[in-house]
């Protein structure tokens, strides 16, 4: 593949705005994270029920696409690059991080002691919905906030055939040609915020969990020392990943990652509390279907309560900021799939790998928990959450060796092959006329990689991980509005498209592809206004 030359307007805009927000803190950390506060408490107290509302939107516009005709639209004339398998796994683990693996195993902790719709904590009822909201929040609903934006993408790229793997052009539909000048510009650098914040959030969870499991099994003091080491053997893993490139790099690196996944959550279920994990989750998958659309737009505004702000629009805000590389990543690796397909595979596949962390992982720790194996809550409280989560393991069988030397490795590759598509993405955006056929230049690559890096500790050294989280939710707020404009180009572009009725049976071939069908049955010349309709996009 041809390297593609820099874009200077862009790289150096997106680095720009990206010094705003991170500088602060780390030339003094207090002011600094007084204003993100201030930035957050703005957008927050203002517009936390919007991310609800826009989100919900976006859920419901995915199961229309997937069960109506245009689910059948293939994107793209050509069989798809990867095996279905290792489509998923790419999505799958670029998506989760190794921040699944820190919140699978603690985060209903957070919901057993503050619970929300005003339940007694530490209750029986707190208990039932602790780990339903786990799944909740990495579920369907986050999942529809990222493939919403990567198939208007890959309907550009692959459909429509403008040659630009730009977020900025999924938007061409509702702002024309201005996506090619400034306004396309902003709007790439404001997605290229967005991916920093968002999978800055993830390294900062990751760092101090490994530091905390890497402590314990080889035995050293859990220190800044130790931090510093894993962000650096980190960084040179995702960097000689992203430099080697999507086939030779991230493809093994996510095939390995699901397998070593997919096992280590079978260790847990086979060895842990079998039935008690079998029966809880299947407890919470009813309790999440029978009161779906309560969770997604509870706000608790006459309670007082900050549980939505705290978790549901934190997690939609997350979601929302991470939507532009998953949206870029999955475009270019989901060429010559349908759209239902795309939407079954992040919706329906990228929900089930993350059910599966707070089904076992989860449901174990409560289980610990509840019978005194292992004082989880007390734990948490005065040491923090990753020395819960490395008790948790010690606890099992090898837990204290071979468990948590698994455990290590995994959580290693996860965020690498997360960090790897983002610095993978942010190179396509920052780099000239780029198509699915161009690889950006390496030292770009590697560039953003080592920069991601960079932003993760200038946070959480400076402002600790409340000061990342903040980032998320600040980053995420433009790009709600952008993923609206997006929404509303692709609906034009399927109506422009395949409105007319000749094309219900022919959804699974590109429009201009329909233009040759047309000519060959004359049916073009009895019907001229089919012309505009079904006219090769431009």
């Amino acid at each position: 593949m041809k390297n593609a030359k820099v874009d200077r307007s862009i790289f150096f805009g997106a680095l720009i705005i990206i010094s705003i927000f991170t500088l602060p803190v780390l030339i003094s950390p207090e002011k600094g994270n007084q204003f993100l506060n201030s930035v957050l408490g703005l957008i927050g107290g203002k517009f936390g029920a919007l991310y609800l509302l826009v989100g919900f939107a976006i859920f419901a516009t995915l199961i229309f696409l997937a069960v109506s005709r245009y689910g059948r639209i293939r994107l793209g004339d050509t069989k798809p690059e990867f095996s279905t398998l290792s489509w998923i796994a790419l999505i799958f683990t670029s998506t989760a991080g190794s921040s699944l693996l820190y919140w699978g195993f603690i985060e209903w902790s957070y919901y057993y002691t503050a619970p929300p719709f005003g339940i007694t904590p530490e209750s029986v009822e707190a208990g039932e919905w602790a780990s339903t909201y786990g799944i909740f929040h990495w579920g369907f609903m986050g999942f529809s906030i990222y493939c919403l934006p990567s198939i208007a993408l890959a309907y550009v790229l692959y459909v429509r055939k403008v040659p630009s793997l730009r977020l900025s052009s999924a938007c061409r539909g509702v702002l024309g040609d201005r996506v090619d000048g400034k306004l396309g510009k902003a709007i790439d650098v404001m997605f290229m915020f967005g991916i920093v914040g968002g999978v800055g959030t993830s390294l900062g969870l990751g760092t101090p969990m490994l530091s905390a499991a890497t402590s314990t099994l080889l035995g050293v003091e859990n220190s800044l020392f130790l931090d510093i080491c894993i962000l650096i053997v980190w960084t040179l893993l995702f960097t000689a990943s992203v430099y080697f490139g999507l086939k030779k790099g991230l493809k093994i690196l996510s095939d390995v990652n699901t397998v070593i996944y997919v096992l280590f959550a079978l260790f847990f279920f086979i060895f842990g509390p079998t039935v008690f994990i079998f029966n809880k989750f299947t407890d919470s998958m009813g309790l999440l279907l029978q009161n779906f659309l309560r969770m997604s737009l509870y706000t608790d505004s006459v309670g007082g309560s900050s549980f939505a702000q705290d978790w549901t629009i934190f997690y939609w805000a997350w979601w929302f900021a991470l939507a532009p590389f998953m949206a870029m990543f999955t475009a270019r690796i989901s060429k010559g799939r349908t759209i239902r397909s795309v939407v079954i595979a992040m919706c329906v596949a990228g929900t089930m790998g993350c059910a599966l962390a707070f089904a076992v992982f989860g449901n174990t720790s409560m289980y610990f928990e509840l019978t005194g194996i292992v004082p989880v809550l007390d734990i948490v409280q005065n040491s923090g959450a990753p020395a819960a989560i490395v008790a948790i393991i010690s606890a099992m069988p090898f837990g204290s060796t071979a468990l948590l030397a698994v455990f290590v490795v995994l959580a290693f590759i996860f965020l690498a092959t997360t960090i790897d598509s983002a610095a993978y993405t942010l190179s396509f955006m920052s780099s000239q006329a780029v198509t699915e056929e161009q690889e950006p230049a390496r030292w770009i690559r590697v560039f953003w990689a080592l920069l991601i890096g960079g932003v993760a500790v200038t946070l959480m050294f400076g402002g600790g991980l409340g000061a990342l989280q903040t980032l998320s939710v600040i980053t995420g707020f433009p790009i709600m509005f952008i993923c609206i404009i997006i929404a509303m180009s692709l609906f034009k572009w399927l109506r422009e498209d395949y409105s007319h009725p000749q094309t219900q049976t022919q959804m699974e071939t590109t429009p201009a592809e329909n233009v040759r069908l047309e000519s060959k049955s004359g049916a073009a010349s009895q019907e001229p206004q089919v012309d505009i309709l079904l006219r090769k996009p431009e």
